[in-house]
């Protein structure tokens, strides 16, 4: 039975629609709120909640907390993220080094700090380092150590590894050491993360691991959940950030039964 003119009108009414949509978040100015645009498409606000679902699946946008940004924003964010805070960075990823030691098998997860951590561990090659993260990759290109990529789908503006096939990956793996990173970090909660997959990837990687550090500069301390995922820890974590870190900001984490650590400027 072939398709009816009204079938082909209705997927042709969604199609500019769902154009139109990526038209607006892409023409904002940063994340587009899910009322504003069903109100600017005349469409409820379900209807837009299953179109960015469809696009973020499709690559052409990805959802935030309570609404969306344009693919190639979080593209440039994500060139910006690897200059910001860059001193910070490199004194968590400093400091996390000093938490492995010799023949320890290390989990390091997408992110700029971890990639910083990626490459001082590159040095050692007596450890067993496993990554689905492209940054820590590229750092550990021209690495002494033991070198293992997890497989599965390429998210690129995160630059990460996630899907099915990561978490069958990591199903079989029990590491001494996994080191995190997060959009935003909640005492709670957990880990804020850009999509399902990622965040089940996250916390599985914190569920295999004999202990779990989140590397995250102070920044993402008080930083509003830019996402609607999050990904649970498991209890124990660990946290390490910067010196800039104030008790404020840190009282929550070690209410909640994080270990906190700062590290050394």
């Amino acid at each position: 039975m072939g398709e009816t003119p009204a079938l082909r009108g209705e997927y042709q009414h969604t199609k500019r629609r769902r154009e139109r949509l990526v038209e607006l978040v892409e023409a904002g100015s940063g994340s587009e709120n899910v009322h504003a645009l069903a109100d600017e498409l005349d469409v409820s606000v379900s209807t837009v909640r299953r179109d960015l679902a469809h696009l973020e699946a499709d690559g052409k946008l990805a959802r935030t907390y309570g609404g969306a940004m344009g693919a190639g924003r979080l593209d440039r964010s994500w060139q910006v993220k690897s200059t910001e805070h860059q001193d910070r960075k490199q004194e968590i990823a400093r400091y996390a080094a000093t938490k492995v030691a010799r023949g320890m098998t290390v989990l390091l997860d997408s992110g700029t700090t971890v990639a910083e951590a990626a490459a001082i561990l590159g040095t050692r090659p007596d450890t067993h380092l496993v990554t689905n993260g492209l940054s820590s990759l590229l750092a550990l290109a021209d690495s002494d150590a033991d070198v293992t990529v997890l497989g599965g789908r390429l998210r690129r503006p995160s630059e990460s590894i996630i899907g099915a096939a990561t978490l069958q990956m990591l199903q079989h793996l029990t590491v001494d050491v996994g080191f995190l990173g997060a959009e935003a970090l909640h005492p709670t909660r957990g880990l804020n993360c850009p999509e399902m997959d990622q965040a089940l990837v996250k916390q599985l990687m914190s569920t295999n691991s004999k202990r779990t550090w989140v590397l995250v500069d102070s920044s993402k301390l008080e930083r509003e959940a830019p996402f609607s995922y999050w990904a649970p820890v498991a209890a124990g974590c660990g946290v390490i950030t910067d010196s800039r870190a104030t008790d404020a900001q840190l009282a929550p984490f070690r209410d909640g039964g994080w270990i906190v650590e700062i590290a050394p400027a």
